[in-house]
C-alpha cells in the first residue's frame, strides 16, 4: 500500500497541484465543448465529480475484492469501463427527472462521460498508485472538483472574451485553446508546493 497520505494534501494537490484536466489533459472533449455556457459547465463539472467520486469507490471495491482475488487483472479496464457506464446511466436518469433543462442543454456530453478519459484516468491512477479506498475516494473527489473548477473558470473566461474584440484569425477555437494554455500554466506553477504521487 502506498504510505497514507495527509487526507487534506491529497485532497488539495488533486483540485491545484495535479489537476487532472490541466496536469494531465484529461477529459478535454467535453471541456472545450461544454464551457461556452456558464450554467451548463456548472451541471457537467458537478455531474463529472459525483461519477468520479462515486465510480472510484466502487472500481476500488470490485478491484480489491473481485478482481485480485480471482486474478483477473487483465479484465480491469473493461470492468472499470462497466462500473462508469452503469454509475453514468444512474445520474443520467437523475438528470432528466430533476432538471429537464440541465439534462437538453448537457445534451450528448451526458452520456458521454462514460468514455470521458479524465474519470478512467482518475481510476488507474488509483489502482496505479495502489492507494487505499479513503486515498482513491479523496483522489477522485478532488480531481472531480479540479475539472468542475477548469471549466467553470474557462466557461467565465469565454463568457468575457466573447463581450470583447478579439482578432479575426483567433475567434473560437484559437483564443480557446490559447486560454486553455494560459489556464494550464497557471494550474502547474502551483506543482512545487505539493504533488500527488
Amino acid at each position: 500500500m502506498t504510505p497514507l497520505i495527509n487526507p487534506a494534501i491529497l485532497f488539495f494537490a488533486s483540485i491545484f497541484t495535479s489537476n487532472i484536466l490541466l496536469s494531465n489533459f484529461l477529459g478535454m472533449c467535453s471541456f472545450i465543448s461544454i464551457s461556452k455556457d456558464w450554467k451548463s459547465s456548472f451541471g457537467l463539472g458537478l455531474a463529472v465529480t459525483f461519477v468520479l467520486t462515486i465510480t472510484a469507490a466502487v472500481s476500488w471495491v470490485v478491484l480489491h475484492f473481485v478482481i485480485a482475488p480471482l486474478g483477473l487483472e487483465y479484465l480491469s479496464f473493461i470492468v472499470f469501463i462497466i462500473v462508469i457506464a452503469a454509475v453514468v446511466q444512474i445520474l443520467e436518469m437523475i438528470i432528466d427527472r430533476a432538471s429537464p433543462a440541465l439534462y437538453m442543454s448537457l445534451g450528448i456530453f451526458l452520456p458521454l462521460i462514460t468514455v470521458n478519459c479524465a474519470i478512467l484516468g482518475a481510476i488507474l491512477f488509483m489502482q496505479i498508485r495502489n492507494y487505499n479506498f479513503i486515498q482513491s475516494v479523496l483522489f477522485a473527489a478532488g480531481s472531480g472538483i479540479g475539472w468542475w473548477l477548469a471549466i467553470l473558470l474557462l466557461a467565465a473566461i469565454r463568457e468575457r472574451i466573447d463581450k470583447n474584440p478579439v482578432p479575426a484569425g483567433l475567434k473560437g477555437a484559437g483564443i480557446t485553446l490559447i486560454t486553455i494554455g494560459f489556464m494550464a500554466m497557471a494550474f502547474i506553477g502551483f506543482s512545487g508546493m505539493i504533488a500527488v504521487q
